[in-house]
């Protein structure tokens, strides 16, 4: 490339900069934030991590709404996708961002930033296929017995909420954000009904618990009274219960704390909706009603919770181990 026509790329460039800040300074608002604004607030966190991370692949230092978003490309997006493949990152986390870098020009596209051509040459870059395993782990009937001893050996306020959380998480596969969304005017106590009201994607659905974890929330909610507010509440060392929600954060120490107290690895929240919907599909409840009452959108994302497959897998060959062996015929 010759000096001048550097020169007038560099020039073009600039007015495309120019361009663009003036034009959101006239909106009074940037594509990253209205795209954030239209998530769930559970779901802007991974997303705008995702986006850090896409732009720290462009080499962009800075905050996320001063990033030229109209200048990203088929080319650009194609780096992403690449560069985040050979960081040994998971698919999820590539198309994570992938989707949220697509969320934002889609947005650069309504504040008229972009043209229709850009948008849809970005929507040509392909999802990460995966072959692994399913993470995550779905708890036995001993495991989930061991968790409820360690929490019903701790006779405090904090005891009585962790073993009514773990068994309400346990009895209707809730997500951590939905959880610490939960008020007491969302629970029936006369029906065990729970109205869920800030579901992934706003939607909301309704879980229904079972006698075992209705008389535990119950001993959680003579601890706690009935002062109007969220169901789950900080307990200070002292004993005294909050009236604040517990966050997010916070489930996934209980569950990890209690899980370790009782000496079963590796357990974290995610983990007792994978044994919510494992243990609805060994009971034969078939999968389309199971994806409803966890407040999926995807029957195959439904799938990806079943571990019944690696326990099956796993008993086939304790069996194999158990046979007796054949004596040799002469």
């Amino acid at each position: 490339m010759t000096a001048s026509k550097t020169s007038k790329h560099k020039q073009q460039l600039q007015e495309r900069f120019d361009n663009y800040y003036l034009l959101t300074k006239q909106h009074k608002t940037n594509p990253v934030s209205l795209y954030l604004d239209s998530l769930a607030p559970s779901g802007r966190r991974s997303v705008k991590s995702s986006l850090i991370s896409s732009m720290a692949v462009l080499g962009f230092e800075g905050p996320l709404e001063l990033m030229p978003w109209s200048l990203v490309e088929y080319q650009h997006l194609a780096q992403i996708r690449t560069s985040l493949s050979q960081q040994g990152k998971a698919a999820n986390t590539i198309n994570l961002a992938l989707s949220a870098v697509r969320g934002v020009m889609k947005a650069c596209f309504n504040l008229k930033l972009i043209n229709a051509d850009q948008l849809m040459l970005l929507n040509n870059i392909k999802p990460v296929r995966s072959q692994r395993l399913p993470s995550g782990r779905s708890l036995g009937s001993s495991d989930i017995r061991k968790l409820q001893k360690v929490c019903q050996m701790d006779k405090t306020s904090t005891g009585k909420r962790d073993h009514a959380l773990i068994a309400l998480m346990l009895a209707t596969g809730l997500r951590r954000s939905e959880v610490i969304a939960l008020t007491l005017d969302d629970y029936h106590t006369r029906t065990g009904v729970l109205n869920i009201q800030s579901g992934k994607g706003d939607k909301q659905r309704t879980a229904y618990l079972t006698a075992g974890s209705r008389q535990v929330l119950r001993l959680w909610l003579v601890a706690r009274g009935q002062q109007p507010g969220s169901l789950f509440n900080p307990v200070t060392k002292s004993g005294t219960i909050l009236g604040n929600a517990i966050s997010s954060q916070s489930v996934y120490d209980i569950v990890k704390q209690r899980s370790e107290q009782a000496n079963i690895d590796h357990v974290r929240p995610h983990d007792l909706r994978r044994t919510f919907v494992t243990q609805l599909l060994d009971a034969g409840v078939d999968i389309n009603t199971t994806r409803q009452l966890v407040g999926h959108t995807d029957i195959q994302t439904t799938a990806r919770y079943d571990c019944r497959d690696q326990k099956s897998q796993q008993r086939a060959v304790r069996r194999l181990i158990s046979l007796p062996k054949t004596t040799k015929q002469r």
